[in-house]
């Protein structure tokens, strides 16, 4: 059953790809930006093509009046909310924990895990009067196992999962699914900055012998958000080429 949602982080990468796959099943699309503004509205103006209500709208989900916004804008944009998709989030330079400023920290914490508490906490009423609804959140592999050179990464990841097995319990009685997608590495602007050799090094290491597409990750986002996963709730869906087993 096609329905409504709101991806946030949804201009490029993962999220994009979401929302295409999600447009191409008959959704309404609420498109989260915060500076890629472009990008958001060209995104738009592709799936509008696809007969389908697809709404750019900025906000900095780590600023809790701008997600509140966010949520409220969508709503009323889309008409209600089905799905909400928490992707927004960003990554700091490889570093030891003892080399991280402490603004490097909150402002990661911000974006990665303060962000999505502000979101899904203006959009959980709405699914709760409904009585049905379903929260897809992306958290990382880093989550699972923790990164060297990756802490902050890693914590707010971890955070974002145990967020997302506690909503589970909470919002099980009220029909609401809540579950998490972990990508391993993907093709993304988050992991530009390796080289050539990280990525052969990457390649090596996962039994797949290769790196993710977006869209592979995000058609888990979508089939976890679709009545194909009704009865999974709390689950972890690792999309890594084997990497974490």
């Amino acid at each position: 059953m096609a329905g409504r949602v709101l991806i946030t982080g949804a201009s490029r990468g993962i999220g994009a790809a979401a929302a295409r796959l999600f447009a191409r099943e008959g959704w309404d699309v609420a498109i989260n930006y915060n500076s890629s503004r472009e990008a958001a509205r060209r995104l738009a103006a592709e799936l509008s093509g696809l007969e389908v209500r697809a709404v750019p709208i900025r906000a900095d989900v780590s600023d809790p009046e701008q997600a509140e916004g966010l949520v409220r804008e969508a709503e009323f944009s889309l008409g209600g909310l089905d799905c909400v998709v928490c992707n927004a989030g960003i990554a700091l330079p490889q570093q030891l924990l003892t080399d991280t400023k402490v603004e490097q920290w909150r402002r990661l914490m911000s974006a990665d895990l303060d962000g999505m508490f502000y979101v899904l906490k203006a959009a959980i009423p709405g699914l709760v009067r409904q009585k049905r609804g379903a929260i897809v959140t992306v958290s990382s592999m880093w989550g699972l196992t923790g990164g060297s050179c990756e802490a902050a990464y890693s914590a707010a990841k971890a955070g974002v999962i145990g967020l997302t097995k506690a909503l589970a319990k909470e919002l099980g009685p009220s029909n609401i699914r809540v579950n998490c997608v972990a990508p391993g590495v993907v093709a993304t602007d988050m992991n530009g900055h390796l080289t050539p050799q990280d990525l052969a090094a990457l390649k090596e290491e996962t039994p797949l012998g290769r790196i993710g597409a977006p869209e592979e990750a995000a058609q888990a986002v979508v089939f976890l958000a679709s009545d194909r996963a009704s009865f999974i709730t709390g689950q972890v869906l690792n999309v890594d080429g084997g990497m974490v087993i």
